[in-house]
Formats: C-alpha cells, sequence, structure tokens
C-alpha cells in the first residue's frame, strides 16, 4: 500500500501530450466552446522547467536521521546510525554515482518519473481503497442549479470546454505566483510569451513566478488504468469523441463532440443525460465494474476472458471514453455518506480505473474520484477548480432550460457485455470481497470553528503546522506514542516532478506534544507557545525541502530501485526494521483549500493506520478521517479537537485544561 494526495502538471503548443496535436482549432469554433483564451500559451514554460534535483547522499542521510529520532529509542537509533553510515561510504556512494549518471542521460524527465510509475503501476492491490482519493465540490451557490440533470449538464459541458481549451493550447499555464502584482498581470503575459520556450521559465522566475510541470495534464481525458499482469499500463485515445455514463451499474455512451471537434449543443448532453435518468431498467444481476476494484492480476486475468468472449470493441469504448459520468440513484444524507459514497460507492456505479469519474449523486451532491498511477493532485485540482468555477458562474443550462427535441434512444448507445459462467463467477466473487473491506471502512469528520488560518497566521505561525501538531499530539493522547507520519507535497515546480514527503513528526513535535498531553500545567503558556513556534519554524523548513526537491524519501526510493534494477543485494540499510517502520505510514495526510472544495479524503495506507484529509480556512479547521477495525477515528478526532483547543488557549495566554 501506498502513500498519496494531493496537489498541483509537455506537450508542446498546440497539441497536449507527447507526439503531433490532437483536435485543431475549427476555424467556426464559438466563443462558448473555451473556457479561457490565454494569451501565453498552456506549454510555453514546460521546455525550460528546471530538472528535480537529487539530493547529495550525505544531505538525505542526515535528514532520514532526523526524521528516525522521534521514532526510535536510543539503541535502536545507534544501530540505524551505523547502517546509515555503512550505507553511506559503501554501496549508497557507489548507487548514488550511478543514479546521477543515469539522470543525465535522461535529461528529458526526472529521476523519480519512472520509478514512480513503476511504483504504481507494479502493485496488485485493487485501487479502491489502496490508492484513488476523491475530492467533492461545493454546492452551486444558486441552490436551484444543483437539480442532478441540470448539474450533471452544466459540470459535463464545462469539462469539455477544460479539454479543448487545453487541447488548443489555450489554457492559462499552471504558474505559483510569490508575487502575483507584478507576475499574474496582463502586461508581463505580453512580454513572456514573446520569451523563447526554451527561456520562459527564466523570465518568469525573475518576477518571483515559477512555473509547474504540466506533463500529467494529457492523462486527464479519453485515459484508463488497463489490468495486465504483473504490471498495468497506461492507455490514452485522444481521438475518441463520446462520454462514458454509468447509472445503477449500466453503461451508456454518447458523442459530446462532433466531427469537426466542436462541443455538441448543450441541449441535445442535456437531453441524452435526461435520456439516461429515465431508463427504468433493473440493475445487471451481474455489475462489471466491480471487476475493477479486484486484485490487478485477477482482473488482468478476467479482462483477458472479456476481451476473448466478443467484448473488445465494447471494453475499447469504455476505455477511450472522454472520462466516466457517474449518477447515483440517491441523495447525499451528510458529510460521512459522502465520503463513502465518493471514495468507494456501491461498486457497481464506477469504473475505478477511469483516469477519473465525475459523481453527481440525485441531490445535485458532485465530487471528481480519480485514479493516481497517471498523476497526482495537480492536474485534478486544476481541472476541477475550473469546472466549478465555469459551471456556477457560466452555466451552459439552467433549470428552465427545455432538452432538445431529439431522440436519444438513436444517439445514446447502451453497452452490453457477453459474460460467460467464468466472468460471472468472478463479478460475484469480486462483489463478495468488495462488500467484506468496504465494511471495515470507518470516516468520521470534525469542523474545529474556534479559529483557522487568519488567527495562527496573526501569531506568525504556519496554519499547516499547527494542523500537523495537533495530529501529533492526538495520537500521543490515544495511543502514548508517536509513530511514521507522512505529508504529501507536490514537487511540479520541476519537469516531471512527482511528490516528496514531509515528514511533520519530529524532536520538536514530540517535545511539544508531551509538554501539551502529560504536564501541560509544568509549562507556562509563554514556554507552550515557544515550542509551537519551534515546531512551525522547522516544519516550515521541512515544507520548503520537500518542494524544492531536498527530501529523503524519494532519493532513498529511487537507490532501493536501482538496486533492485541492477540485480544488487537489498542495502542493510532498506532491511533495517527502522526502515520498515518509517515507510509503514500509519497518519497519511493530506490537504488542500480552494473555494471549489467542499473537502477531499481517502482511505489509510496501512491496516493500523488513518487516513487524515484536512484544510485550514480562514476561521476553521477540517479534517475527515478513515480508519480499519482496531483504529478508532471518532475518538482519534476527539483528541485532534482537544489539542487544537489546548494550543489555542496557550497562544491565547490561557491555563491549559485537563
Amino acid at each position: 500500500m501506498v502513500a498519496r494526495l494531493l496537489l498541483r502538471a509537455w506537450p508542446r503548443r498546440p497539441g497536449v501530450g507527447p507526439g503531433a496535436p490532437r483536435r485543431p482549432l475549427s476555424a467556426g469554433s464559438r466563443p462558448d466552446q473555451y473556457l479561457q483564451r490565454s494569451i501565453v500559451p498552456t506549454m510555453h514554460y514546460q521546455n525550460s522547467l528546471p530538472r528535480l534535483p537529487i539530493p547529495k547522499l550525505e544531505d538525505t542521510i542526515r535528514r532520514y536521521l532526523n526524521a528516525q529520532k522521534p521514532l526510535l529509542d536510543d539503541s535502536q537509533f545507534r544501530k540505524t546510525e551505523q547502517f546509515c553510515k555503512s550505507f553511506e561510504n559503501g554501496i549508497g556512494k557507489e548507487l548514488q554515482k550511478q543514479l546521477v549518471a543515469q539522470d543525465k542521460q535522461n535529461k528529458h524527465t526526472s529521476y523519480i518519473s519512472g520509478p514512480w510509475f513503476d511504483m504504481y503501476l507494479t502493485a496488485r492491490d485493487s485501487v479502491v481503497l489502496n490508492f484513488n482519493p476523491f475530492m467533492a465540490f461545493n454546492p452551486d451557490p444558486k441552490s436551484e442549479y444543483n437539480d442532478q440533470l441540470t448539474r450533471a449538464t452544466n459540470m459535463t459541458v464545462s469539462s469539455i470546454r477544460f479539454l479543448k481549451t487545453l487541447q488548443a493550447g489555450l489554457l492559462e499555464p499552471e504558474v505559483f505566483h510569490l508575487n502575483p502584482a507584478k507576475s499574474d498581470t496582463d502586461t508581463f503575459k505580453r512580454l513572456i510569451r514573446f520569451v523563447p520556450s526554451s527561456l520562459s521559465w527564466y523570465g518568469a522566475y525573475l518576477v518571483n513566478a515559477y512555473p509547474l510541470d504540466m506533463s500529467q495534464y494529457f492523462r486527464l481525458f479519453n485515459s484508463t488504468r488497463l489490468p495486465r499482469p504483473s504490471r498495468d499500463e497506461l492507455f490514452t485515445d485522444d481521438k475518441a469523441r463520446h462520454l462514458l455514463v454509468l447509472r445503477k451499474g449500466h453503461f451508456y455512451v454518447f458523442d459530446v463532440l462532433d466531427q469537426d471537434g466542436n462541443i455538441v449543443s448543450t441541449s441535445e448532453i442535456q437531453a441524452h443525460l435526461k435520456y439516461i435518468l429515465s431508463d427504468n431498467s433493473p440493475a445487471p444481476e451481474f455489475p462489471l465494474a466491480y471487476l475493477t476494484s479486484e486484485n490487478r492480476d485477477i482482473w488482468a486475468a478476467l479482462r483477458q476472458k472479456l476481451v476473448n468472449g466478443g467484448n473488445e470493441e465494447t471494453l475499447r469504448k469504455v476505455d477511450s471514453a472522454v472520462f466516466c459520468l457517474c449518477l447515483d440513484d440517491f441523495p447525499i444524507k451528510d458529510l460521512v455518506h459522502l465520503s463513502h459514497s465518493m471514495l468507494h460507492g456501491d461498486g457497481t456505479n464506477r469504473w475505478f480505473d477511469k483516469s477519473f469519474n465525475l459523481i453527481i449523486a440525485q441531490d445535485g451532491t458532485a465530487a471528481v474520484h480519480f485514479e493516481h498511477a497517471w498523476g497526482d493532485g495537480v492536474a485534478v485540482l486544476r481541472f476541477f477548480n475550473e469546472v466549478f468555477k465555469d459551471s456556477t458562474q457560466a452555466p451552459a443550462v439552467t433549470p428552465q432550460s427545455q432538452p432538445a427535441r431529439t431522440d436519444s434512444s438513436v444517439a445514446v448507445q447502451k453497452l452490453n457485455f457477453k459474460l460467460n459462467d467464468t466472468l460471472k463467477t468472478g463479478i460475484s466473487a469480486a462483489k463478495e470481497k468488495f462488500d467484506a473491506t468496504m465494511k471495515t471502512l470507518t470516516v468520521d469528520l470534525i469542523r474545529f470553528q474556534r479559529g483557522g488560518k487568519e488567527f495562527l497566521k496573526k501569531q506568525k505561525l504556519s496554519p499547516d503546522s499547527v494542523a500537523q501538531l495537533a495530529f501529533q499530539m492526538a495520537f500521543l493522547r490515544q495511543y502514548g506514542q508517536t509513530v511514521a507520519t507522512y505529508e504529501s507535497c507536490s514537487t511540479a515546480a520541476f519537469k516531471h516532478g512527482r511528490t516528496e514527503t514531509i515528514r511533520p513528526a519530529s524532536t520538536f513535535t514530540k517535545r511539544c506534544s508531551e509538554a501539551f498531553v502529560r504536564a501541560p500545567s509544568k509549562h507556562s503558556a509563554g514556554e507552550l507557545q515557544q515550542m509551537i513556534a519551534e515546531c512551525s519554524k522547522y516544519h516550515g523548513q521541512l515544507t520548503k525541502e520537500a518542494a524544492t526537491g531536498q527530501g529523503f524519501d524519494r532519493h532513498l526510493f529511487a537507490l532501493r530501485y536501482l538496486a533492485a534494477a541492477k540485480g544488487i543485494s537489498l542495502p542493510e540499510l532498506f532491511l533495517d526494521p527502522a526502515y520498515g517502520r518509517i515507510n509503514h505510514n500509519i497518519l497519511s495526510t493530506s490537504t488542500l483549500t480552494s473555494p471549489a472544495v467542499n473537502f477531499g479524503g481517502f482511505a489509510p495506507v496501512v491496516p493500523d493506520g488513518f487516513g487524515i484529509g484536512y484544510a485550514v480556512h480562514d476561521d476553521w479547521i477540517g479534517c475527515n478521517v478513515s480508519s480499519y477495525p482496531g483504529r478508532n477515528g471518532r475518538e482519534f478526532l476527539q483528541c485532534v479537537e482537544k489539542a487544537l483547543e489546548d494550543m489555542f488557549d496557550a497562544l491565547e495566554g490561557k491555563s491549559i485544561k485537563t
């Protein structure tokens, strides 16, 4: 099982993937076909992005030992220190030399890209819970627009507008602006577009702007992860023009782009979706979608049987569809129900292998559930934000709009699969396994209303560090120990960057947590404030190191991967129980905030862990925690709340209540 999520992702103008342009801008393209018309080409910065640095081996070892300190007792730490010294002065030095040499020969990519794809695609666990996360949209501010048909039509049209804008090279490049008053201006954009692509990154850098890697974007659409024995395959067919819709376990396809590459009229899309919503067919006895939740080798074998049984062309329509729209037949009861529905559902109405599923419940509650091998959250979050903005500010239809008078029974094709007894048995087994697994997952949520980003920034503290410190205090209070903790950080500021790990559990957080949990009365408010400030400062340092490619996790992963690829016996460093323990991430955490996001979530990455999706808003802090039997998520969140209360009390100069 692998930790994941989330944040900000080569194509050359005007196309968006390797090779030739895809759908050209048609001469008669209407303005409503695009979300925006950026004067700076989408991929303008891609060729000049800096390369992901390989850290010095001694820096990685130092950082690794710092992260191990709070997790080990003195004798364990001395053993780990010894393994590290032997590695650094021996085989590690040779592996580092080979990694650097290999990286110099592959200047078109990053040293982590290949191994990271391999890590995801060779994993044989089900993608459900183990890898795929979700992000839930906020409701449309205009309540009447949350009608399922209206919202499904608007979000579908906005999604296709995003696709067309991206493919035409008209989507604003993804840039992190440190000084938007200088860099996020029309004047700067008019100048930078004339700077050659090979130099454009440097022009942005001069005004404190950092363009981000967008190489993952071309996998957003028309893409699917295909199960294969031992190693899966990422498939993309950029010529396909149809949408895949799932409802009650049935599969439907219809074209959303015409032969010229223009979006089909919105009233027709609305009519086709209305037609699908009115289909009263009972749910299929053997819902095929369950197979995408299976172990990857089992699914690969069953898929081959599907192909051999005459379903190849039908499967091709599923795999090549622009994306998968899931229309659920029930309203969302509450946020816990929302989490379960969007993270896994009942297994019948999701194609978990698709690059993303856009899910819309009966009451218009919407979310994106995405497969993780093809990319990280950067491309998904950008798509998510743009679709929310466009569908709410420039909706294609209104609640009063009338669907086109068209024969949807001709335009919409219902896909039928030929299933033999072996496949039916396989689907039944997958369903049984799915149902049993999902019953074990618990989800709990809190909203801490006392304050958020605004208050913490006034205290000159990193809001993220305070949230992470609360998790450390909570686990210590609940279980009496400090454990391996993972926080995802994007390295999209580099060409083909993926993610790096921030290790929030430190000697600083351990000392501070023990003071708050075990002996608050022995410390003055000033002393507690000082400890929180030290944690914040160190967390800021770790975050900066991770974002600039100077963490230790990916570097060690690459060295281990290289040793295995070269047939070298695994170095003792990687056989050390402490290495296994720090990579057994009991607290797996990820944060994102956006005006479009209600919240996001994912499952724990280890059976005895917590999956923690959180967000620090201006005046409140939200936290969504998933767990399996053996861990109590509700109790953990009560401890998180207590930790936040205590810290806010200390920051306000009050004494801590026991």
